[in-house]
């Protein structure tokens, strides 16, 4: 099991990278770890990189306690650099998150929200300087109109597992989901990639026929299994 330390150092390198190569490291451990649709909420929503705090949210009468507390409970039980995960199963007509969890968020240490729904007060997470990412924004208040399943818990971001303590890692390409016991794995491959992508620019770069870039690394072939 990975140590503090090792997490640590693994996040800072995960940050010097995109989800774009994150993705391509995940494609060629053929795991499913791109959901599709949830992005940065303004253009200068920052990058987020961290372990997942999680939270289900569910219709009303599906569950029985407040969404409104169970999201103050789920920061609560989060750590200092963790990302809170809201699964909202891809609801669109009501609010998931707020200003007021925003900030209890950004007083817990946790680092942004990644929302598989929609959500309000950008305007206050942009002056908490707290990254906010889901499928879009809403006016309409979240109380009374969902109910909160459990926080800690596994749970989907558009169909995609989550479980706490899974890396996300969230930029404007998108958001991707690293399981726990593949980060190294996963971060090697993205890295891989990303140095092989920066060596065909600079020969190109230098005149080289971008076609022979490409083939001499046989990028088309870079993210399939046991290639």
């Amino acid at each position: 099991m990975a140590t503090t330390n090792d997490l640590d150092e693994m996040i800072a390198q995960y940050r010097l990278l995109s989800t774009a190569n994150v993705s391509d490291g995940l494609d060629k451990m053929q795991i499913e770890g791109t959901p599709f649709g949830i992005g940065p909420l303004w253009d200068s929503c920052g990058k987020i990189v961290g372990p997942a705090a999680t939270l289900k949210l569910v219709p009303v009468g599906e569950a029985e306690e407040s969404p409104v507390l169970g999201t103050l409970e789920a920061v609560k039980i989060g750590h200092a650099g963790d990302v809170l995960v809201i699964d909202h199963g891809g609801r669109m007509d009501v609010n998931s998150y707020g200003g007021v969890a925003g900030f209890t968020t950004r007083q817990f240490g946790l680092i942004g929200c990644v929302i598989d729904g929609v959500t309000r007060d950008i305007d206050e997470y942009k002056q908490l300087n707290l990254p906010v990412y889901g499928k879009g924004f809403i006016q309409k208040s979240i109380r009374n109109r969902c109910a909160c399943a459990g926080y800690g818990i596994g749970v989907e971001l558009a169909g995609v597992s989550v479980k706490p303590g899974d890396l996300i890692v969230a930029d404007e390409n998108g958001v991707c989901v690293v399981p726990r016991n593949t980060m190294s794995d996963v971060l090697h491959y993205a890295k891989l990639f990303k140095a092989v992508e920066d060596r065909i620019i600079q020969e190109v770069r230098k005149g080289r026929d971008p076609v022979e870039a490409h083939d001499a690394v046989r990028y088309d072939m870079m993210t399939k299994q046991g290639v």
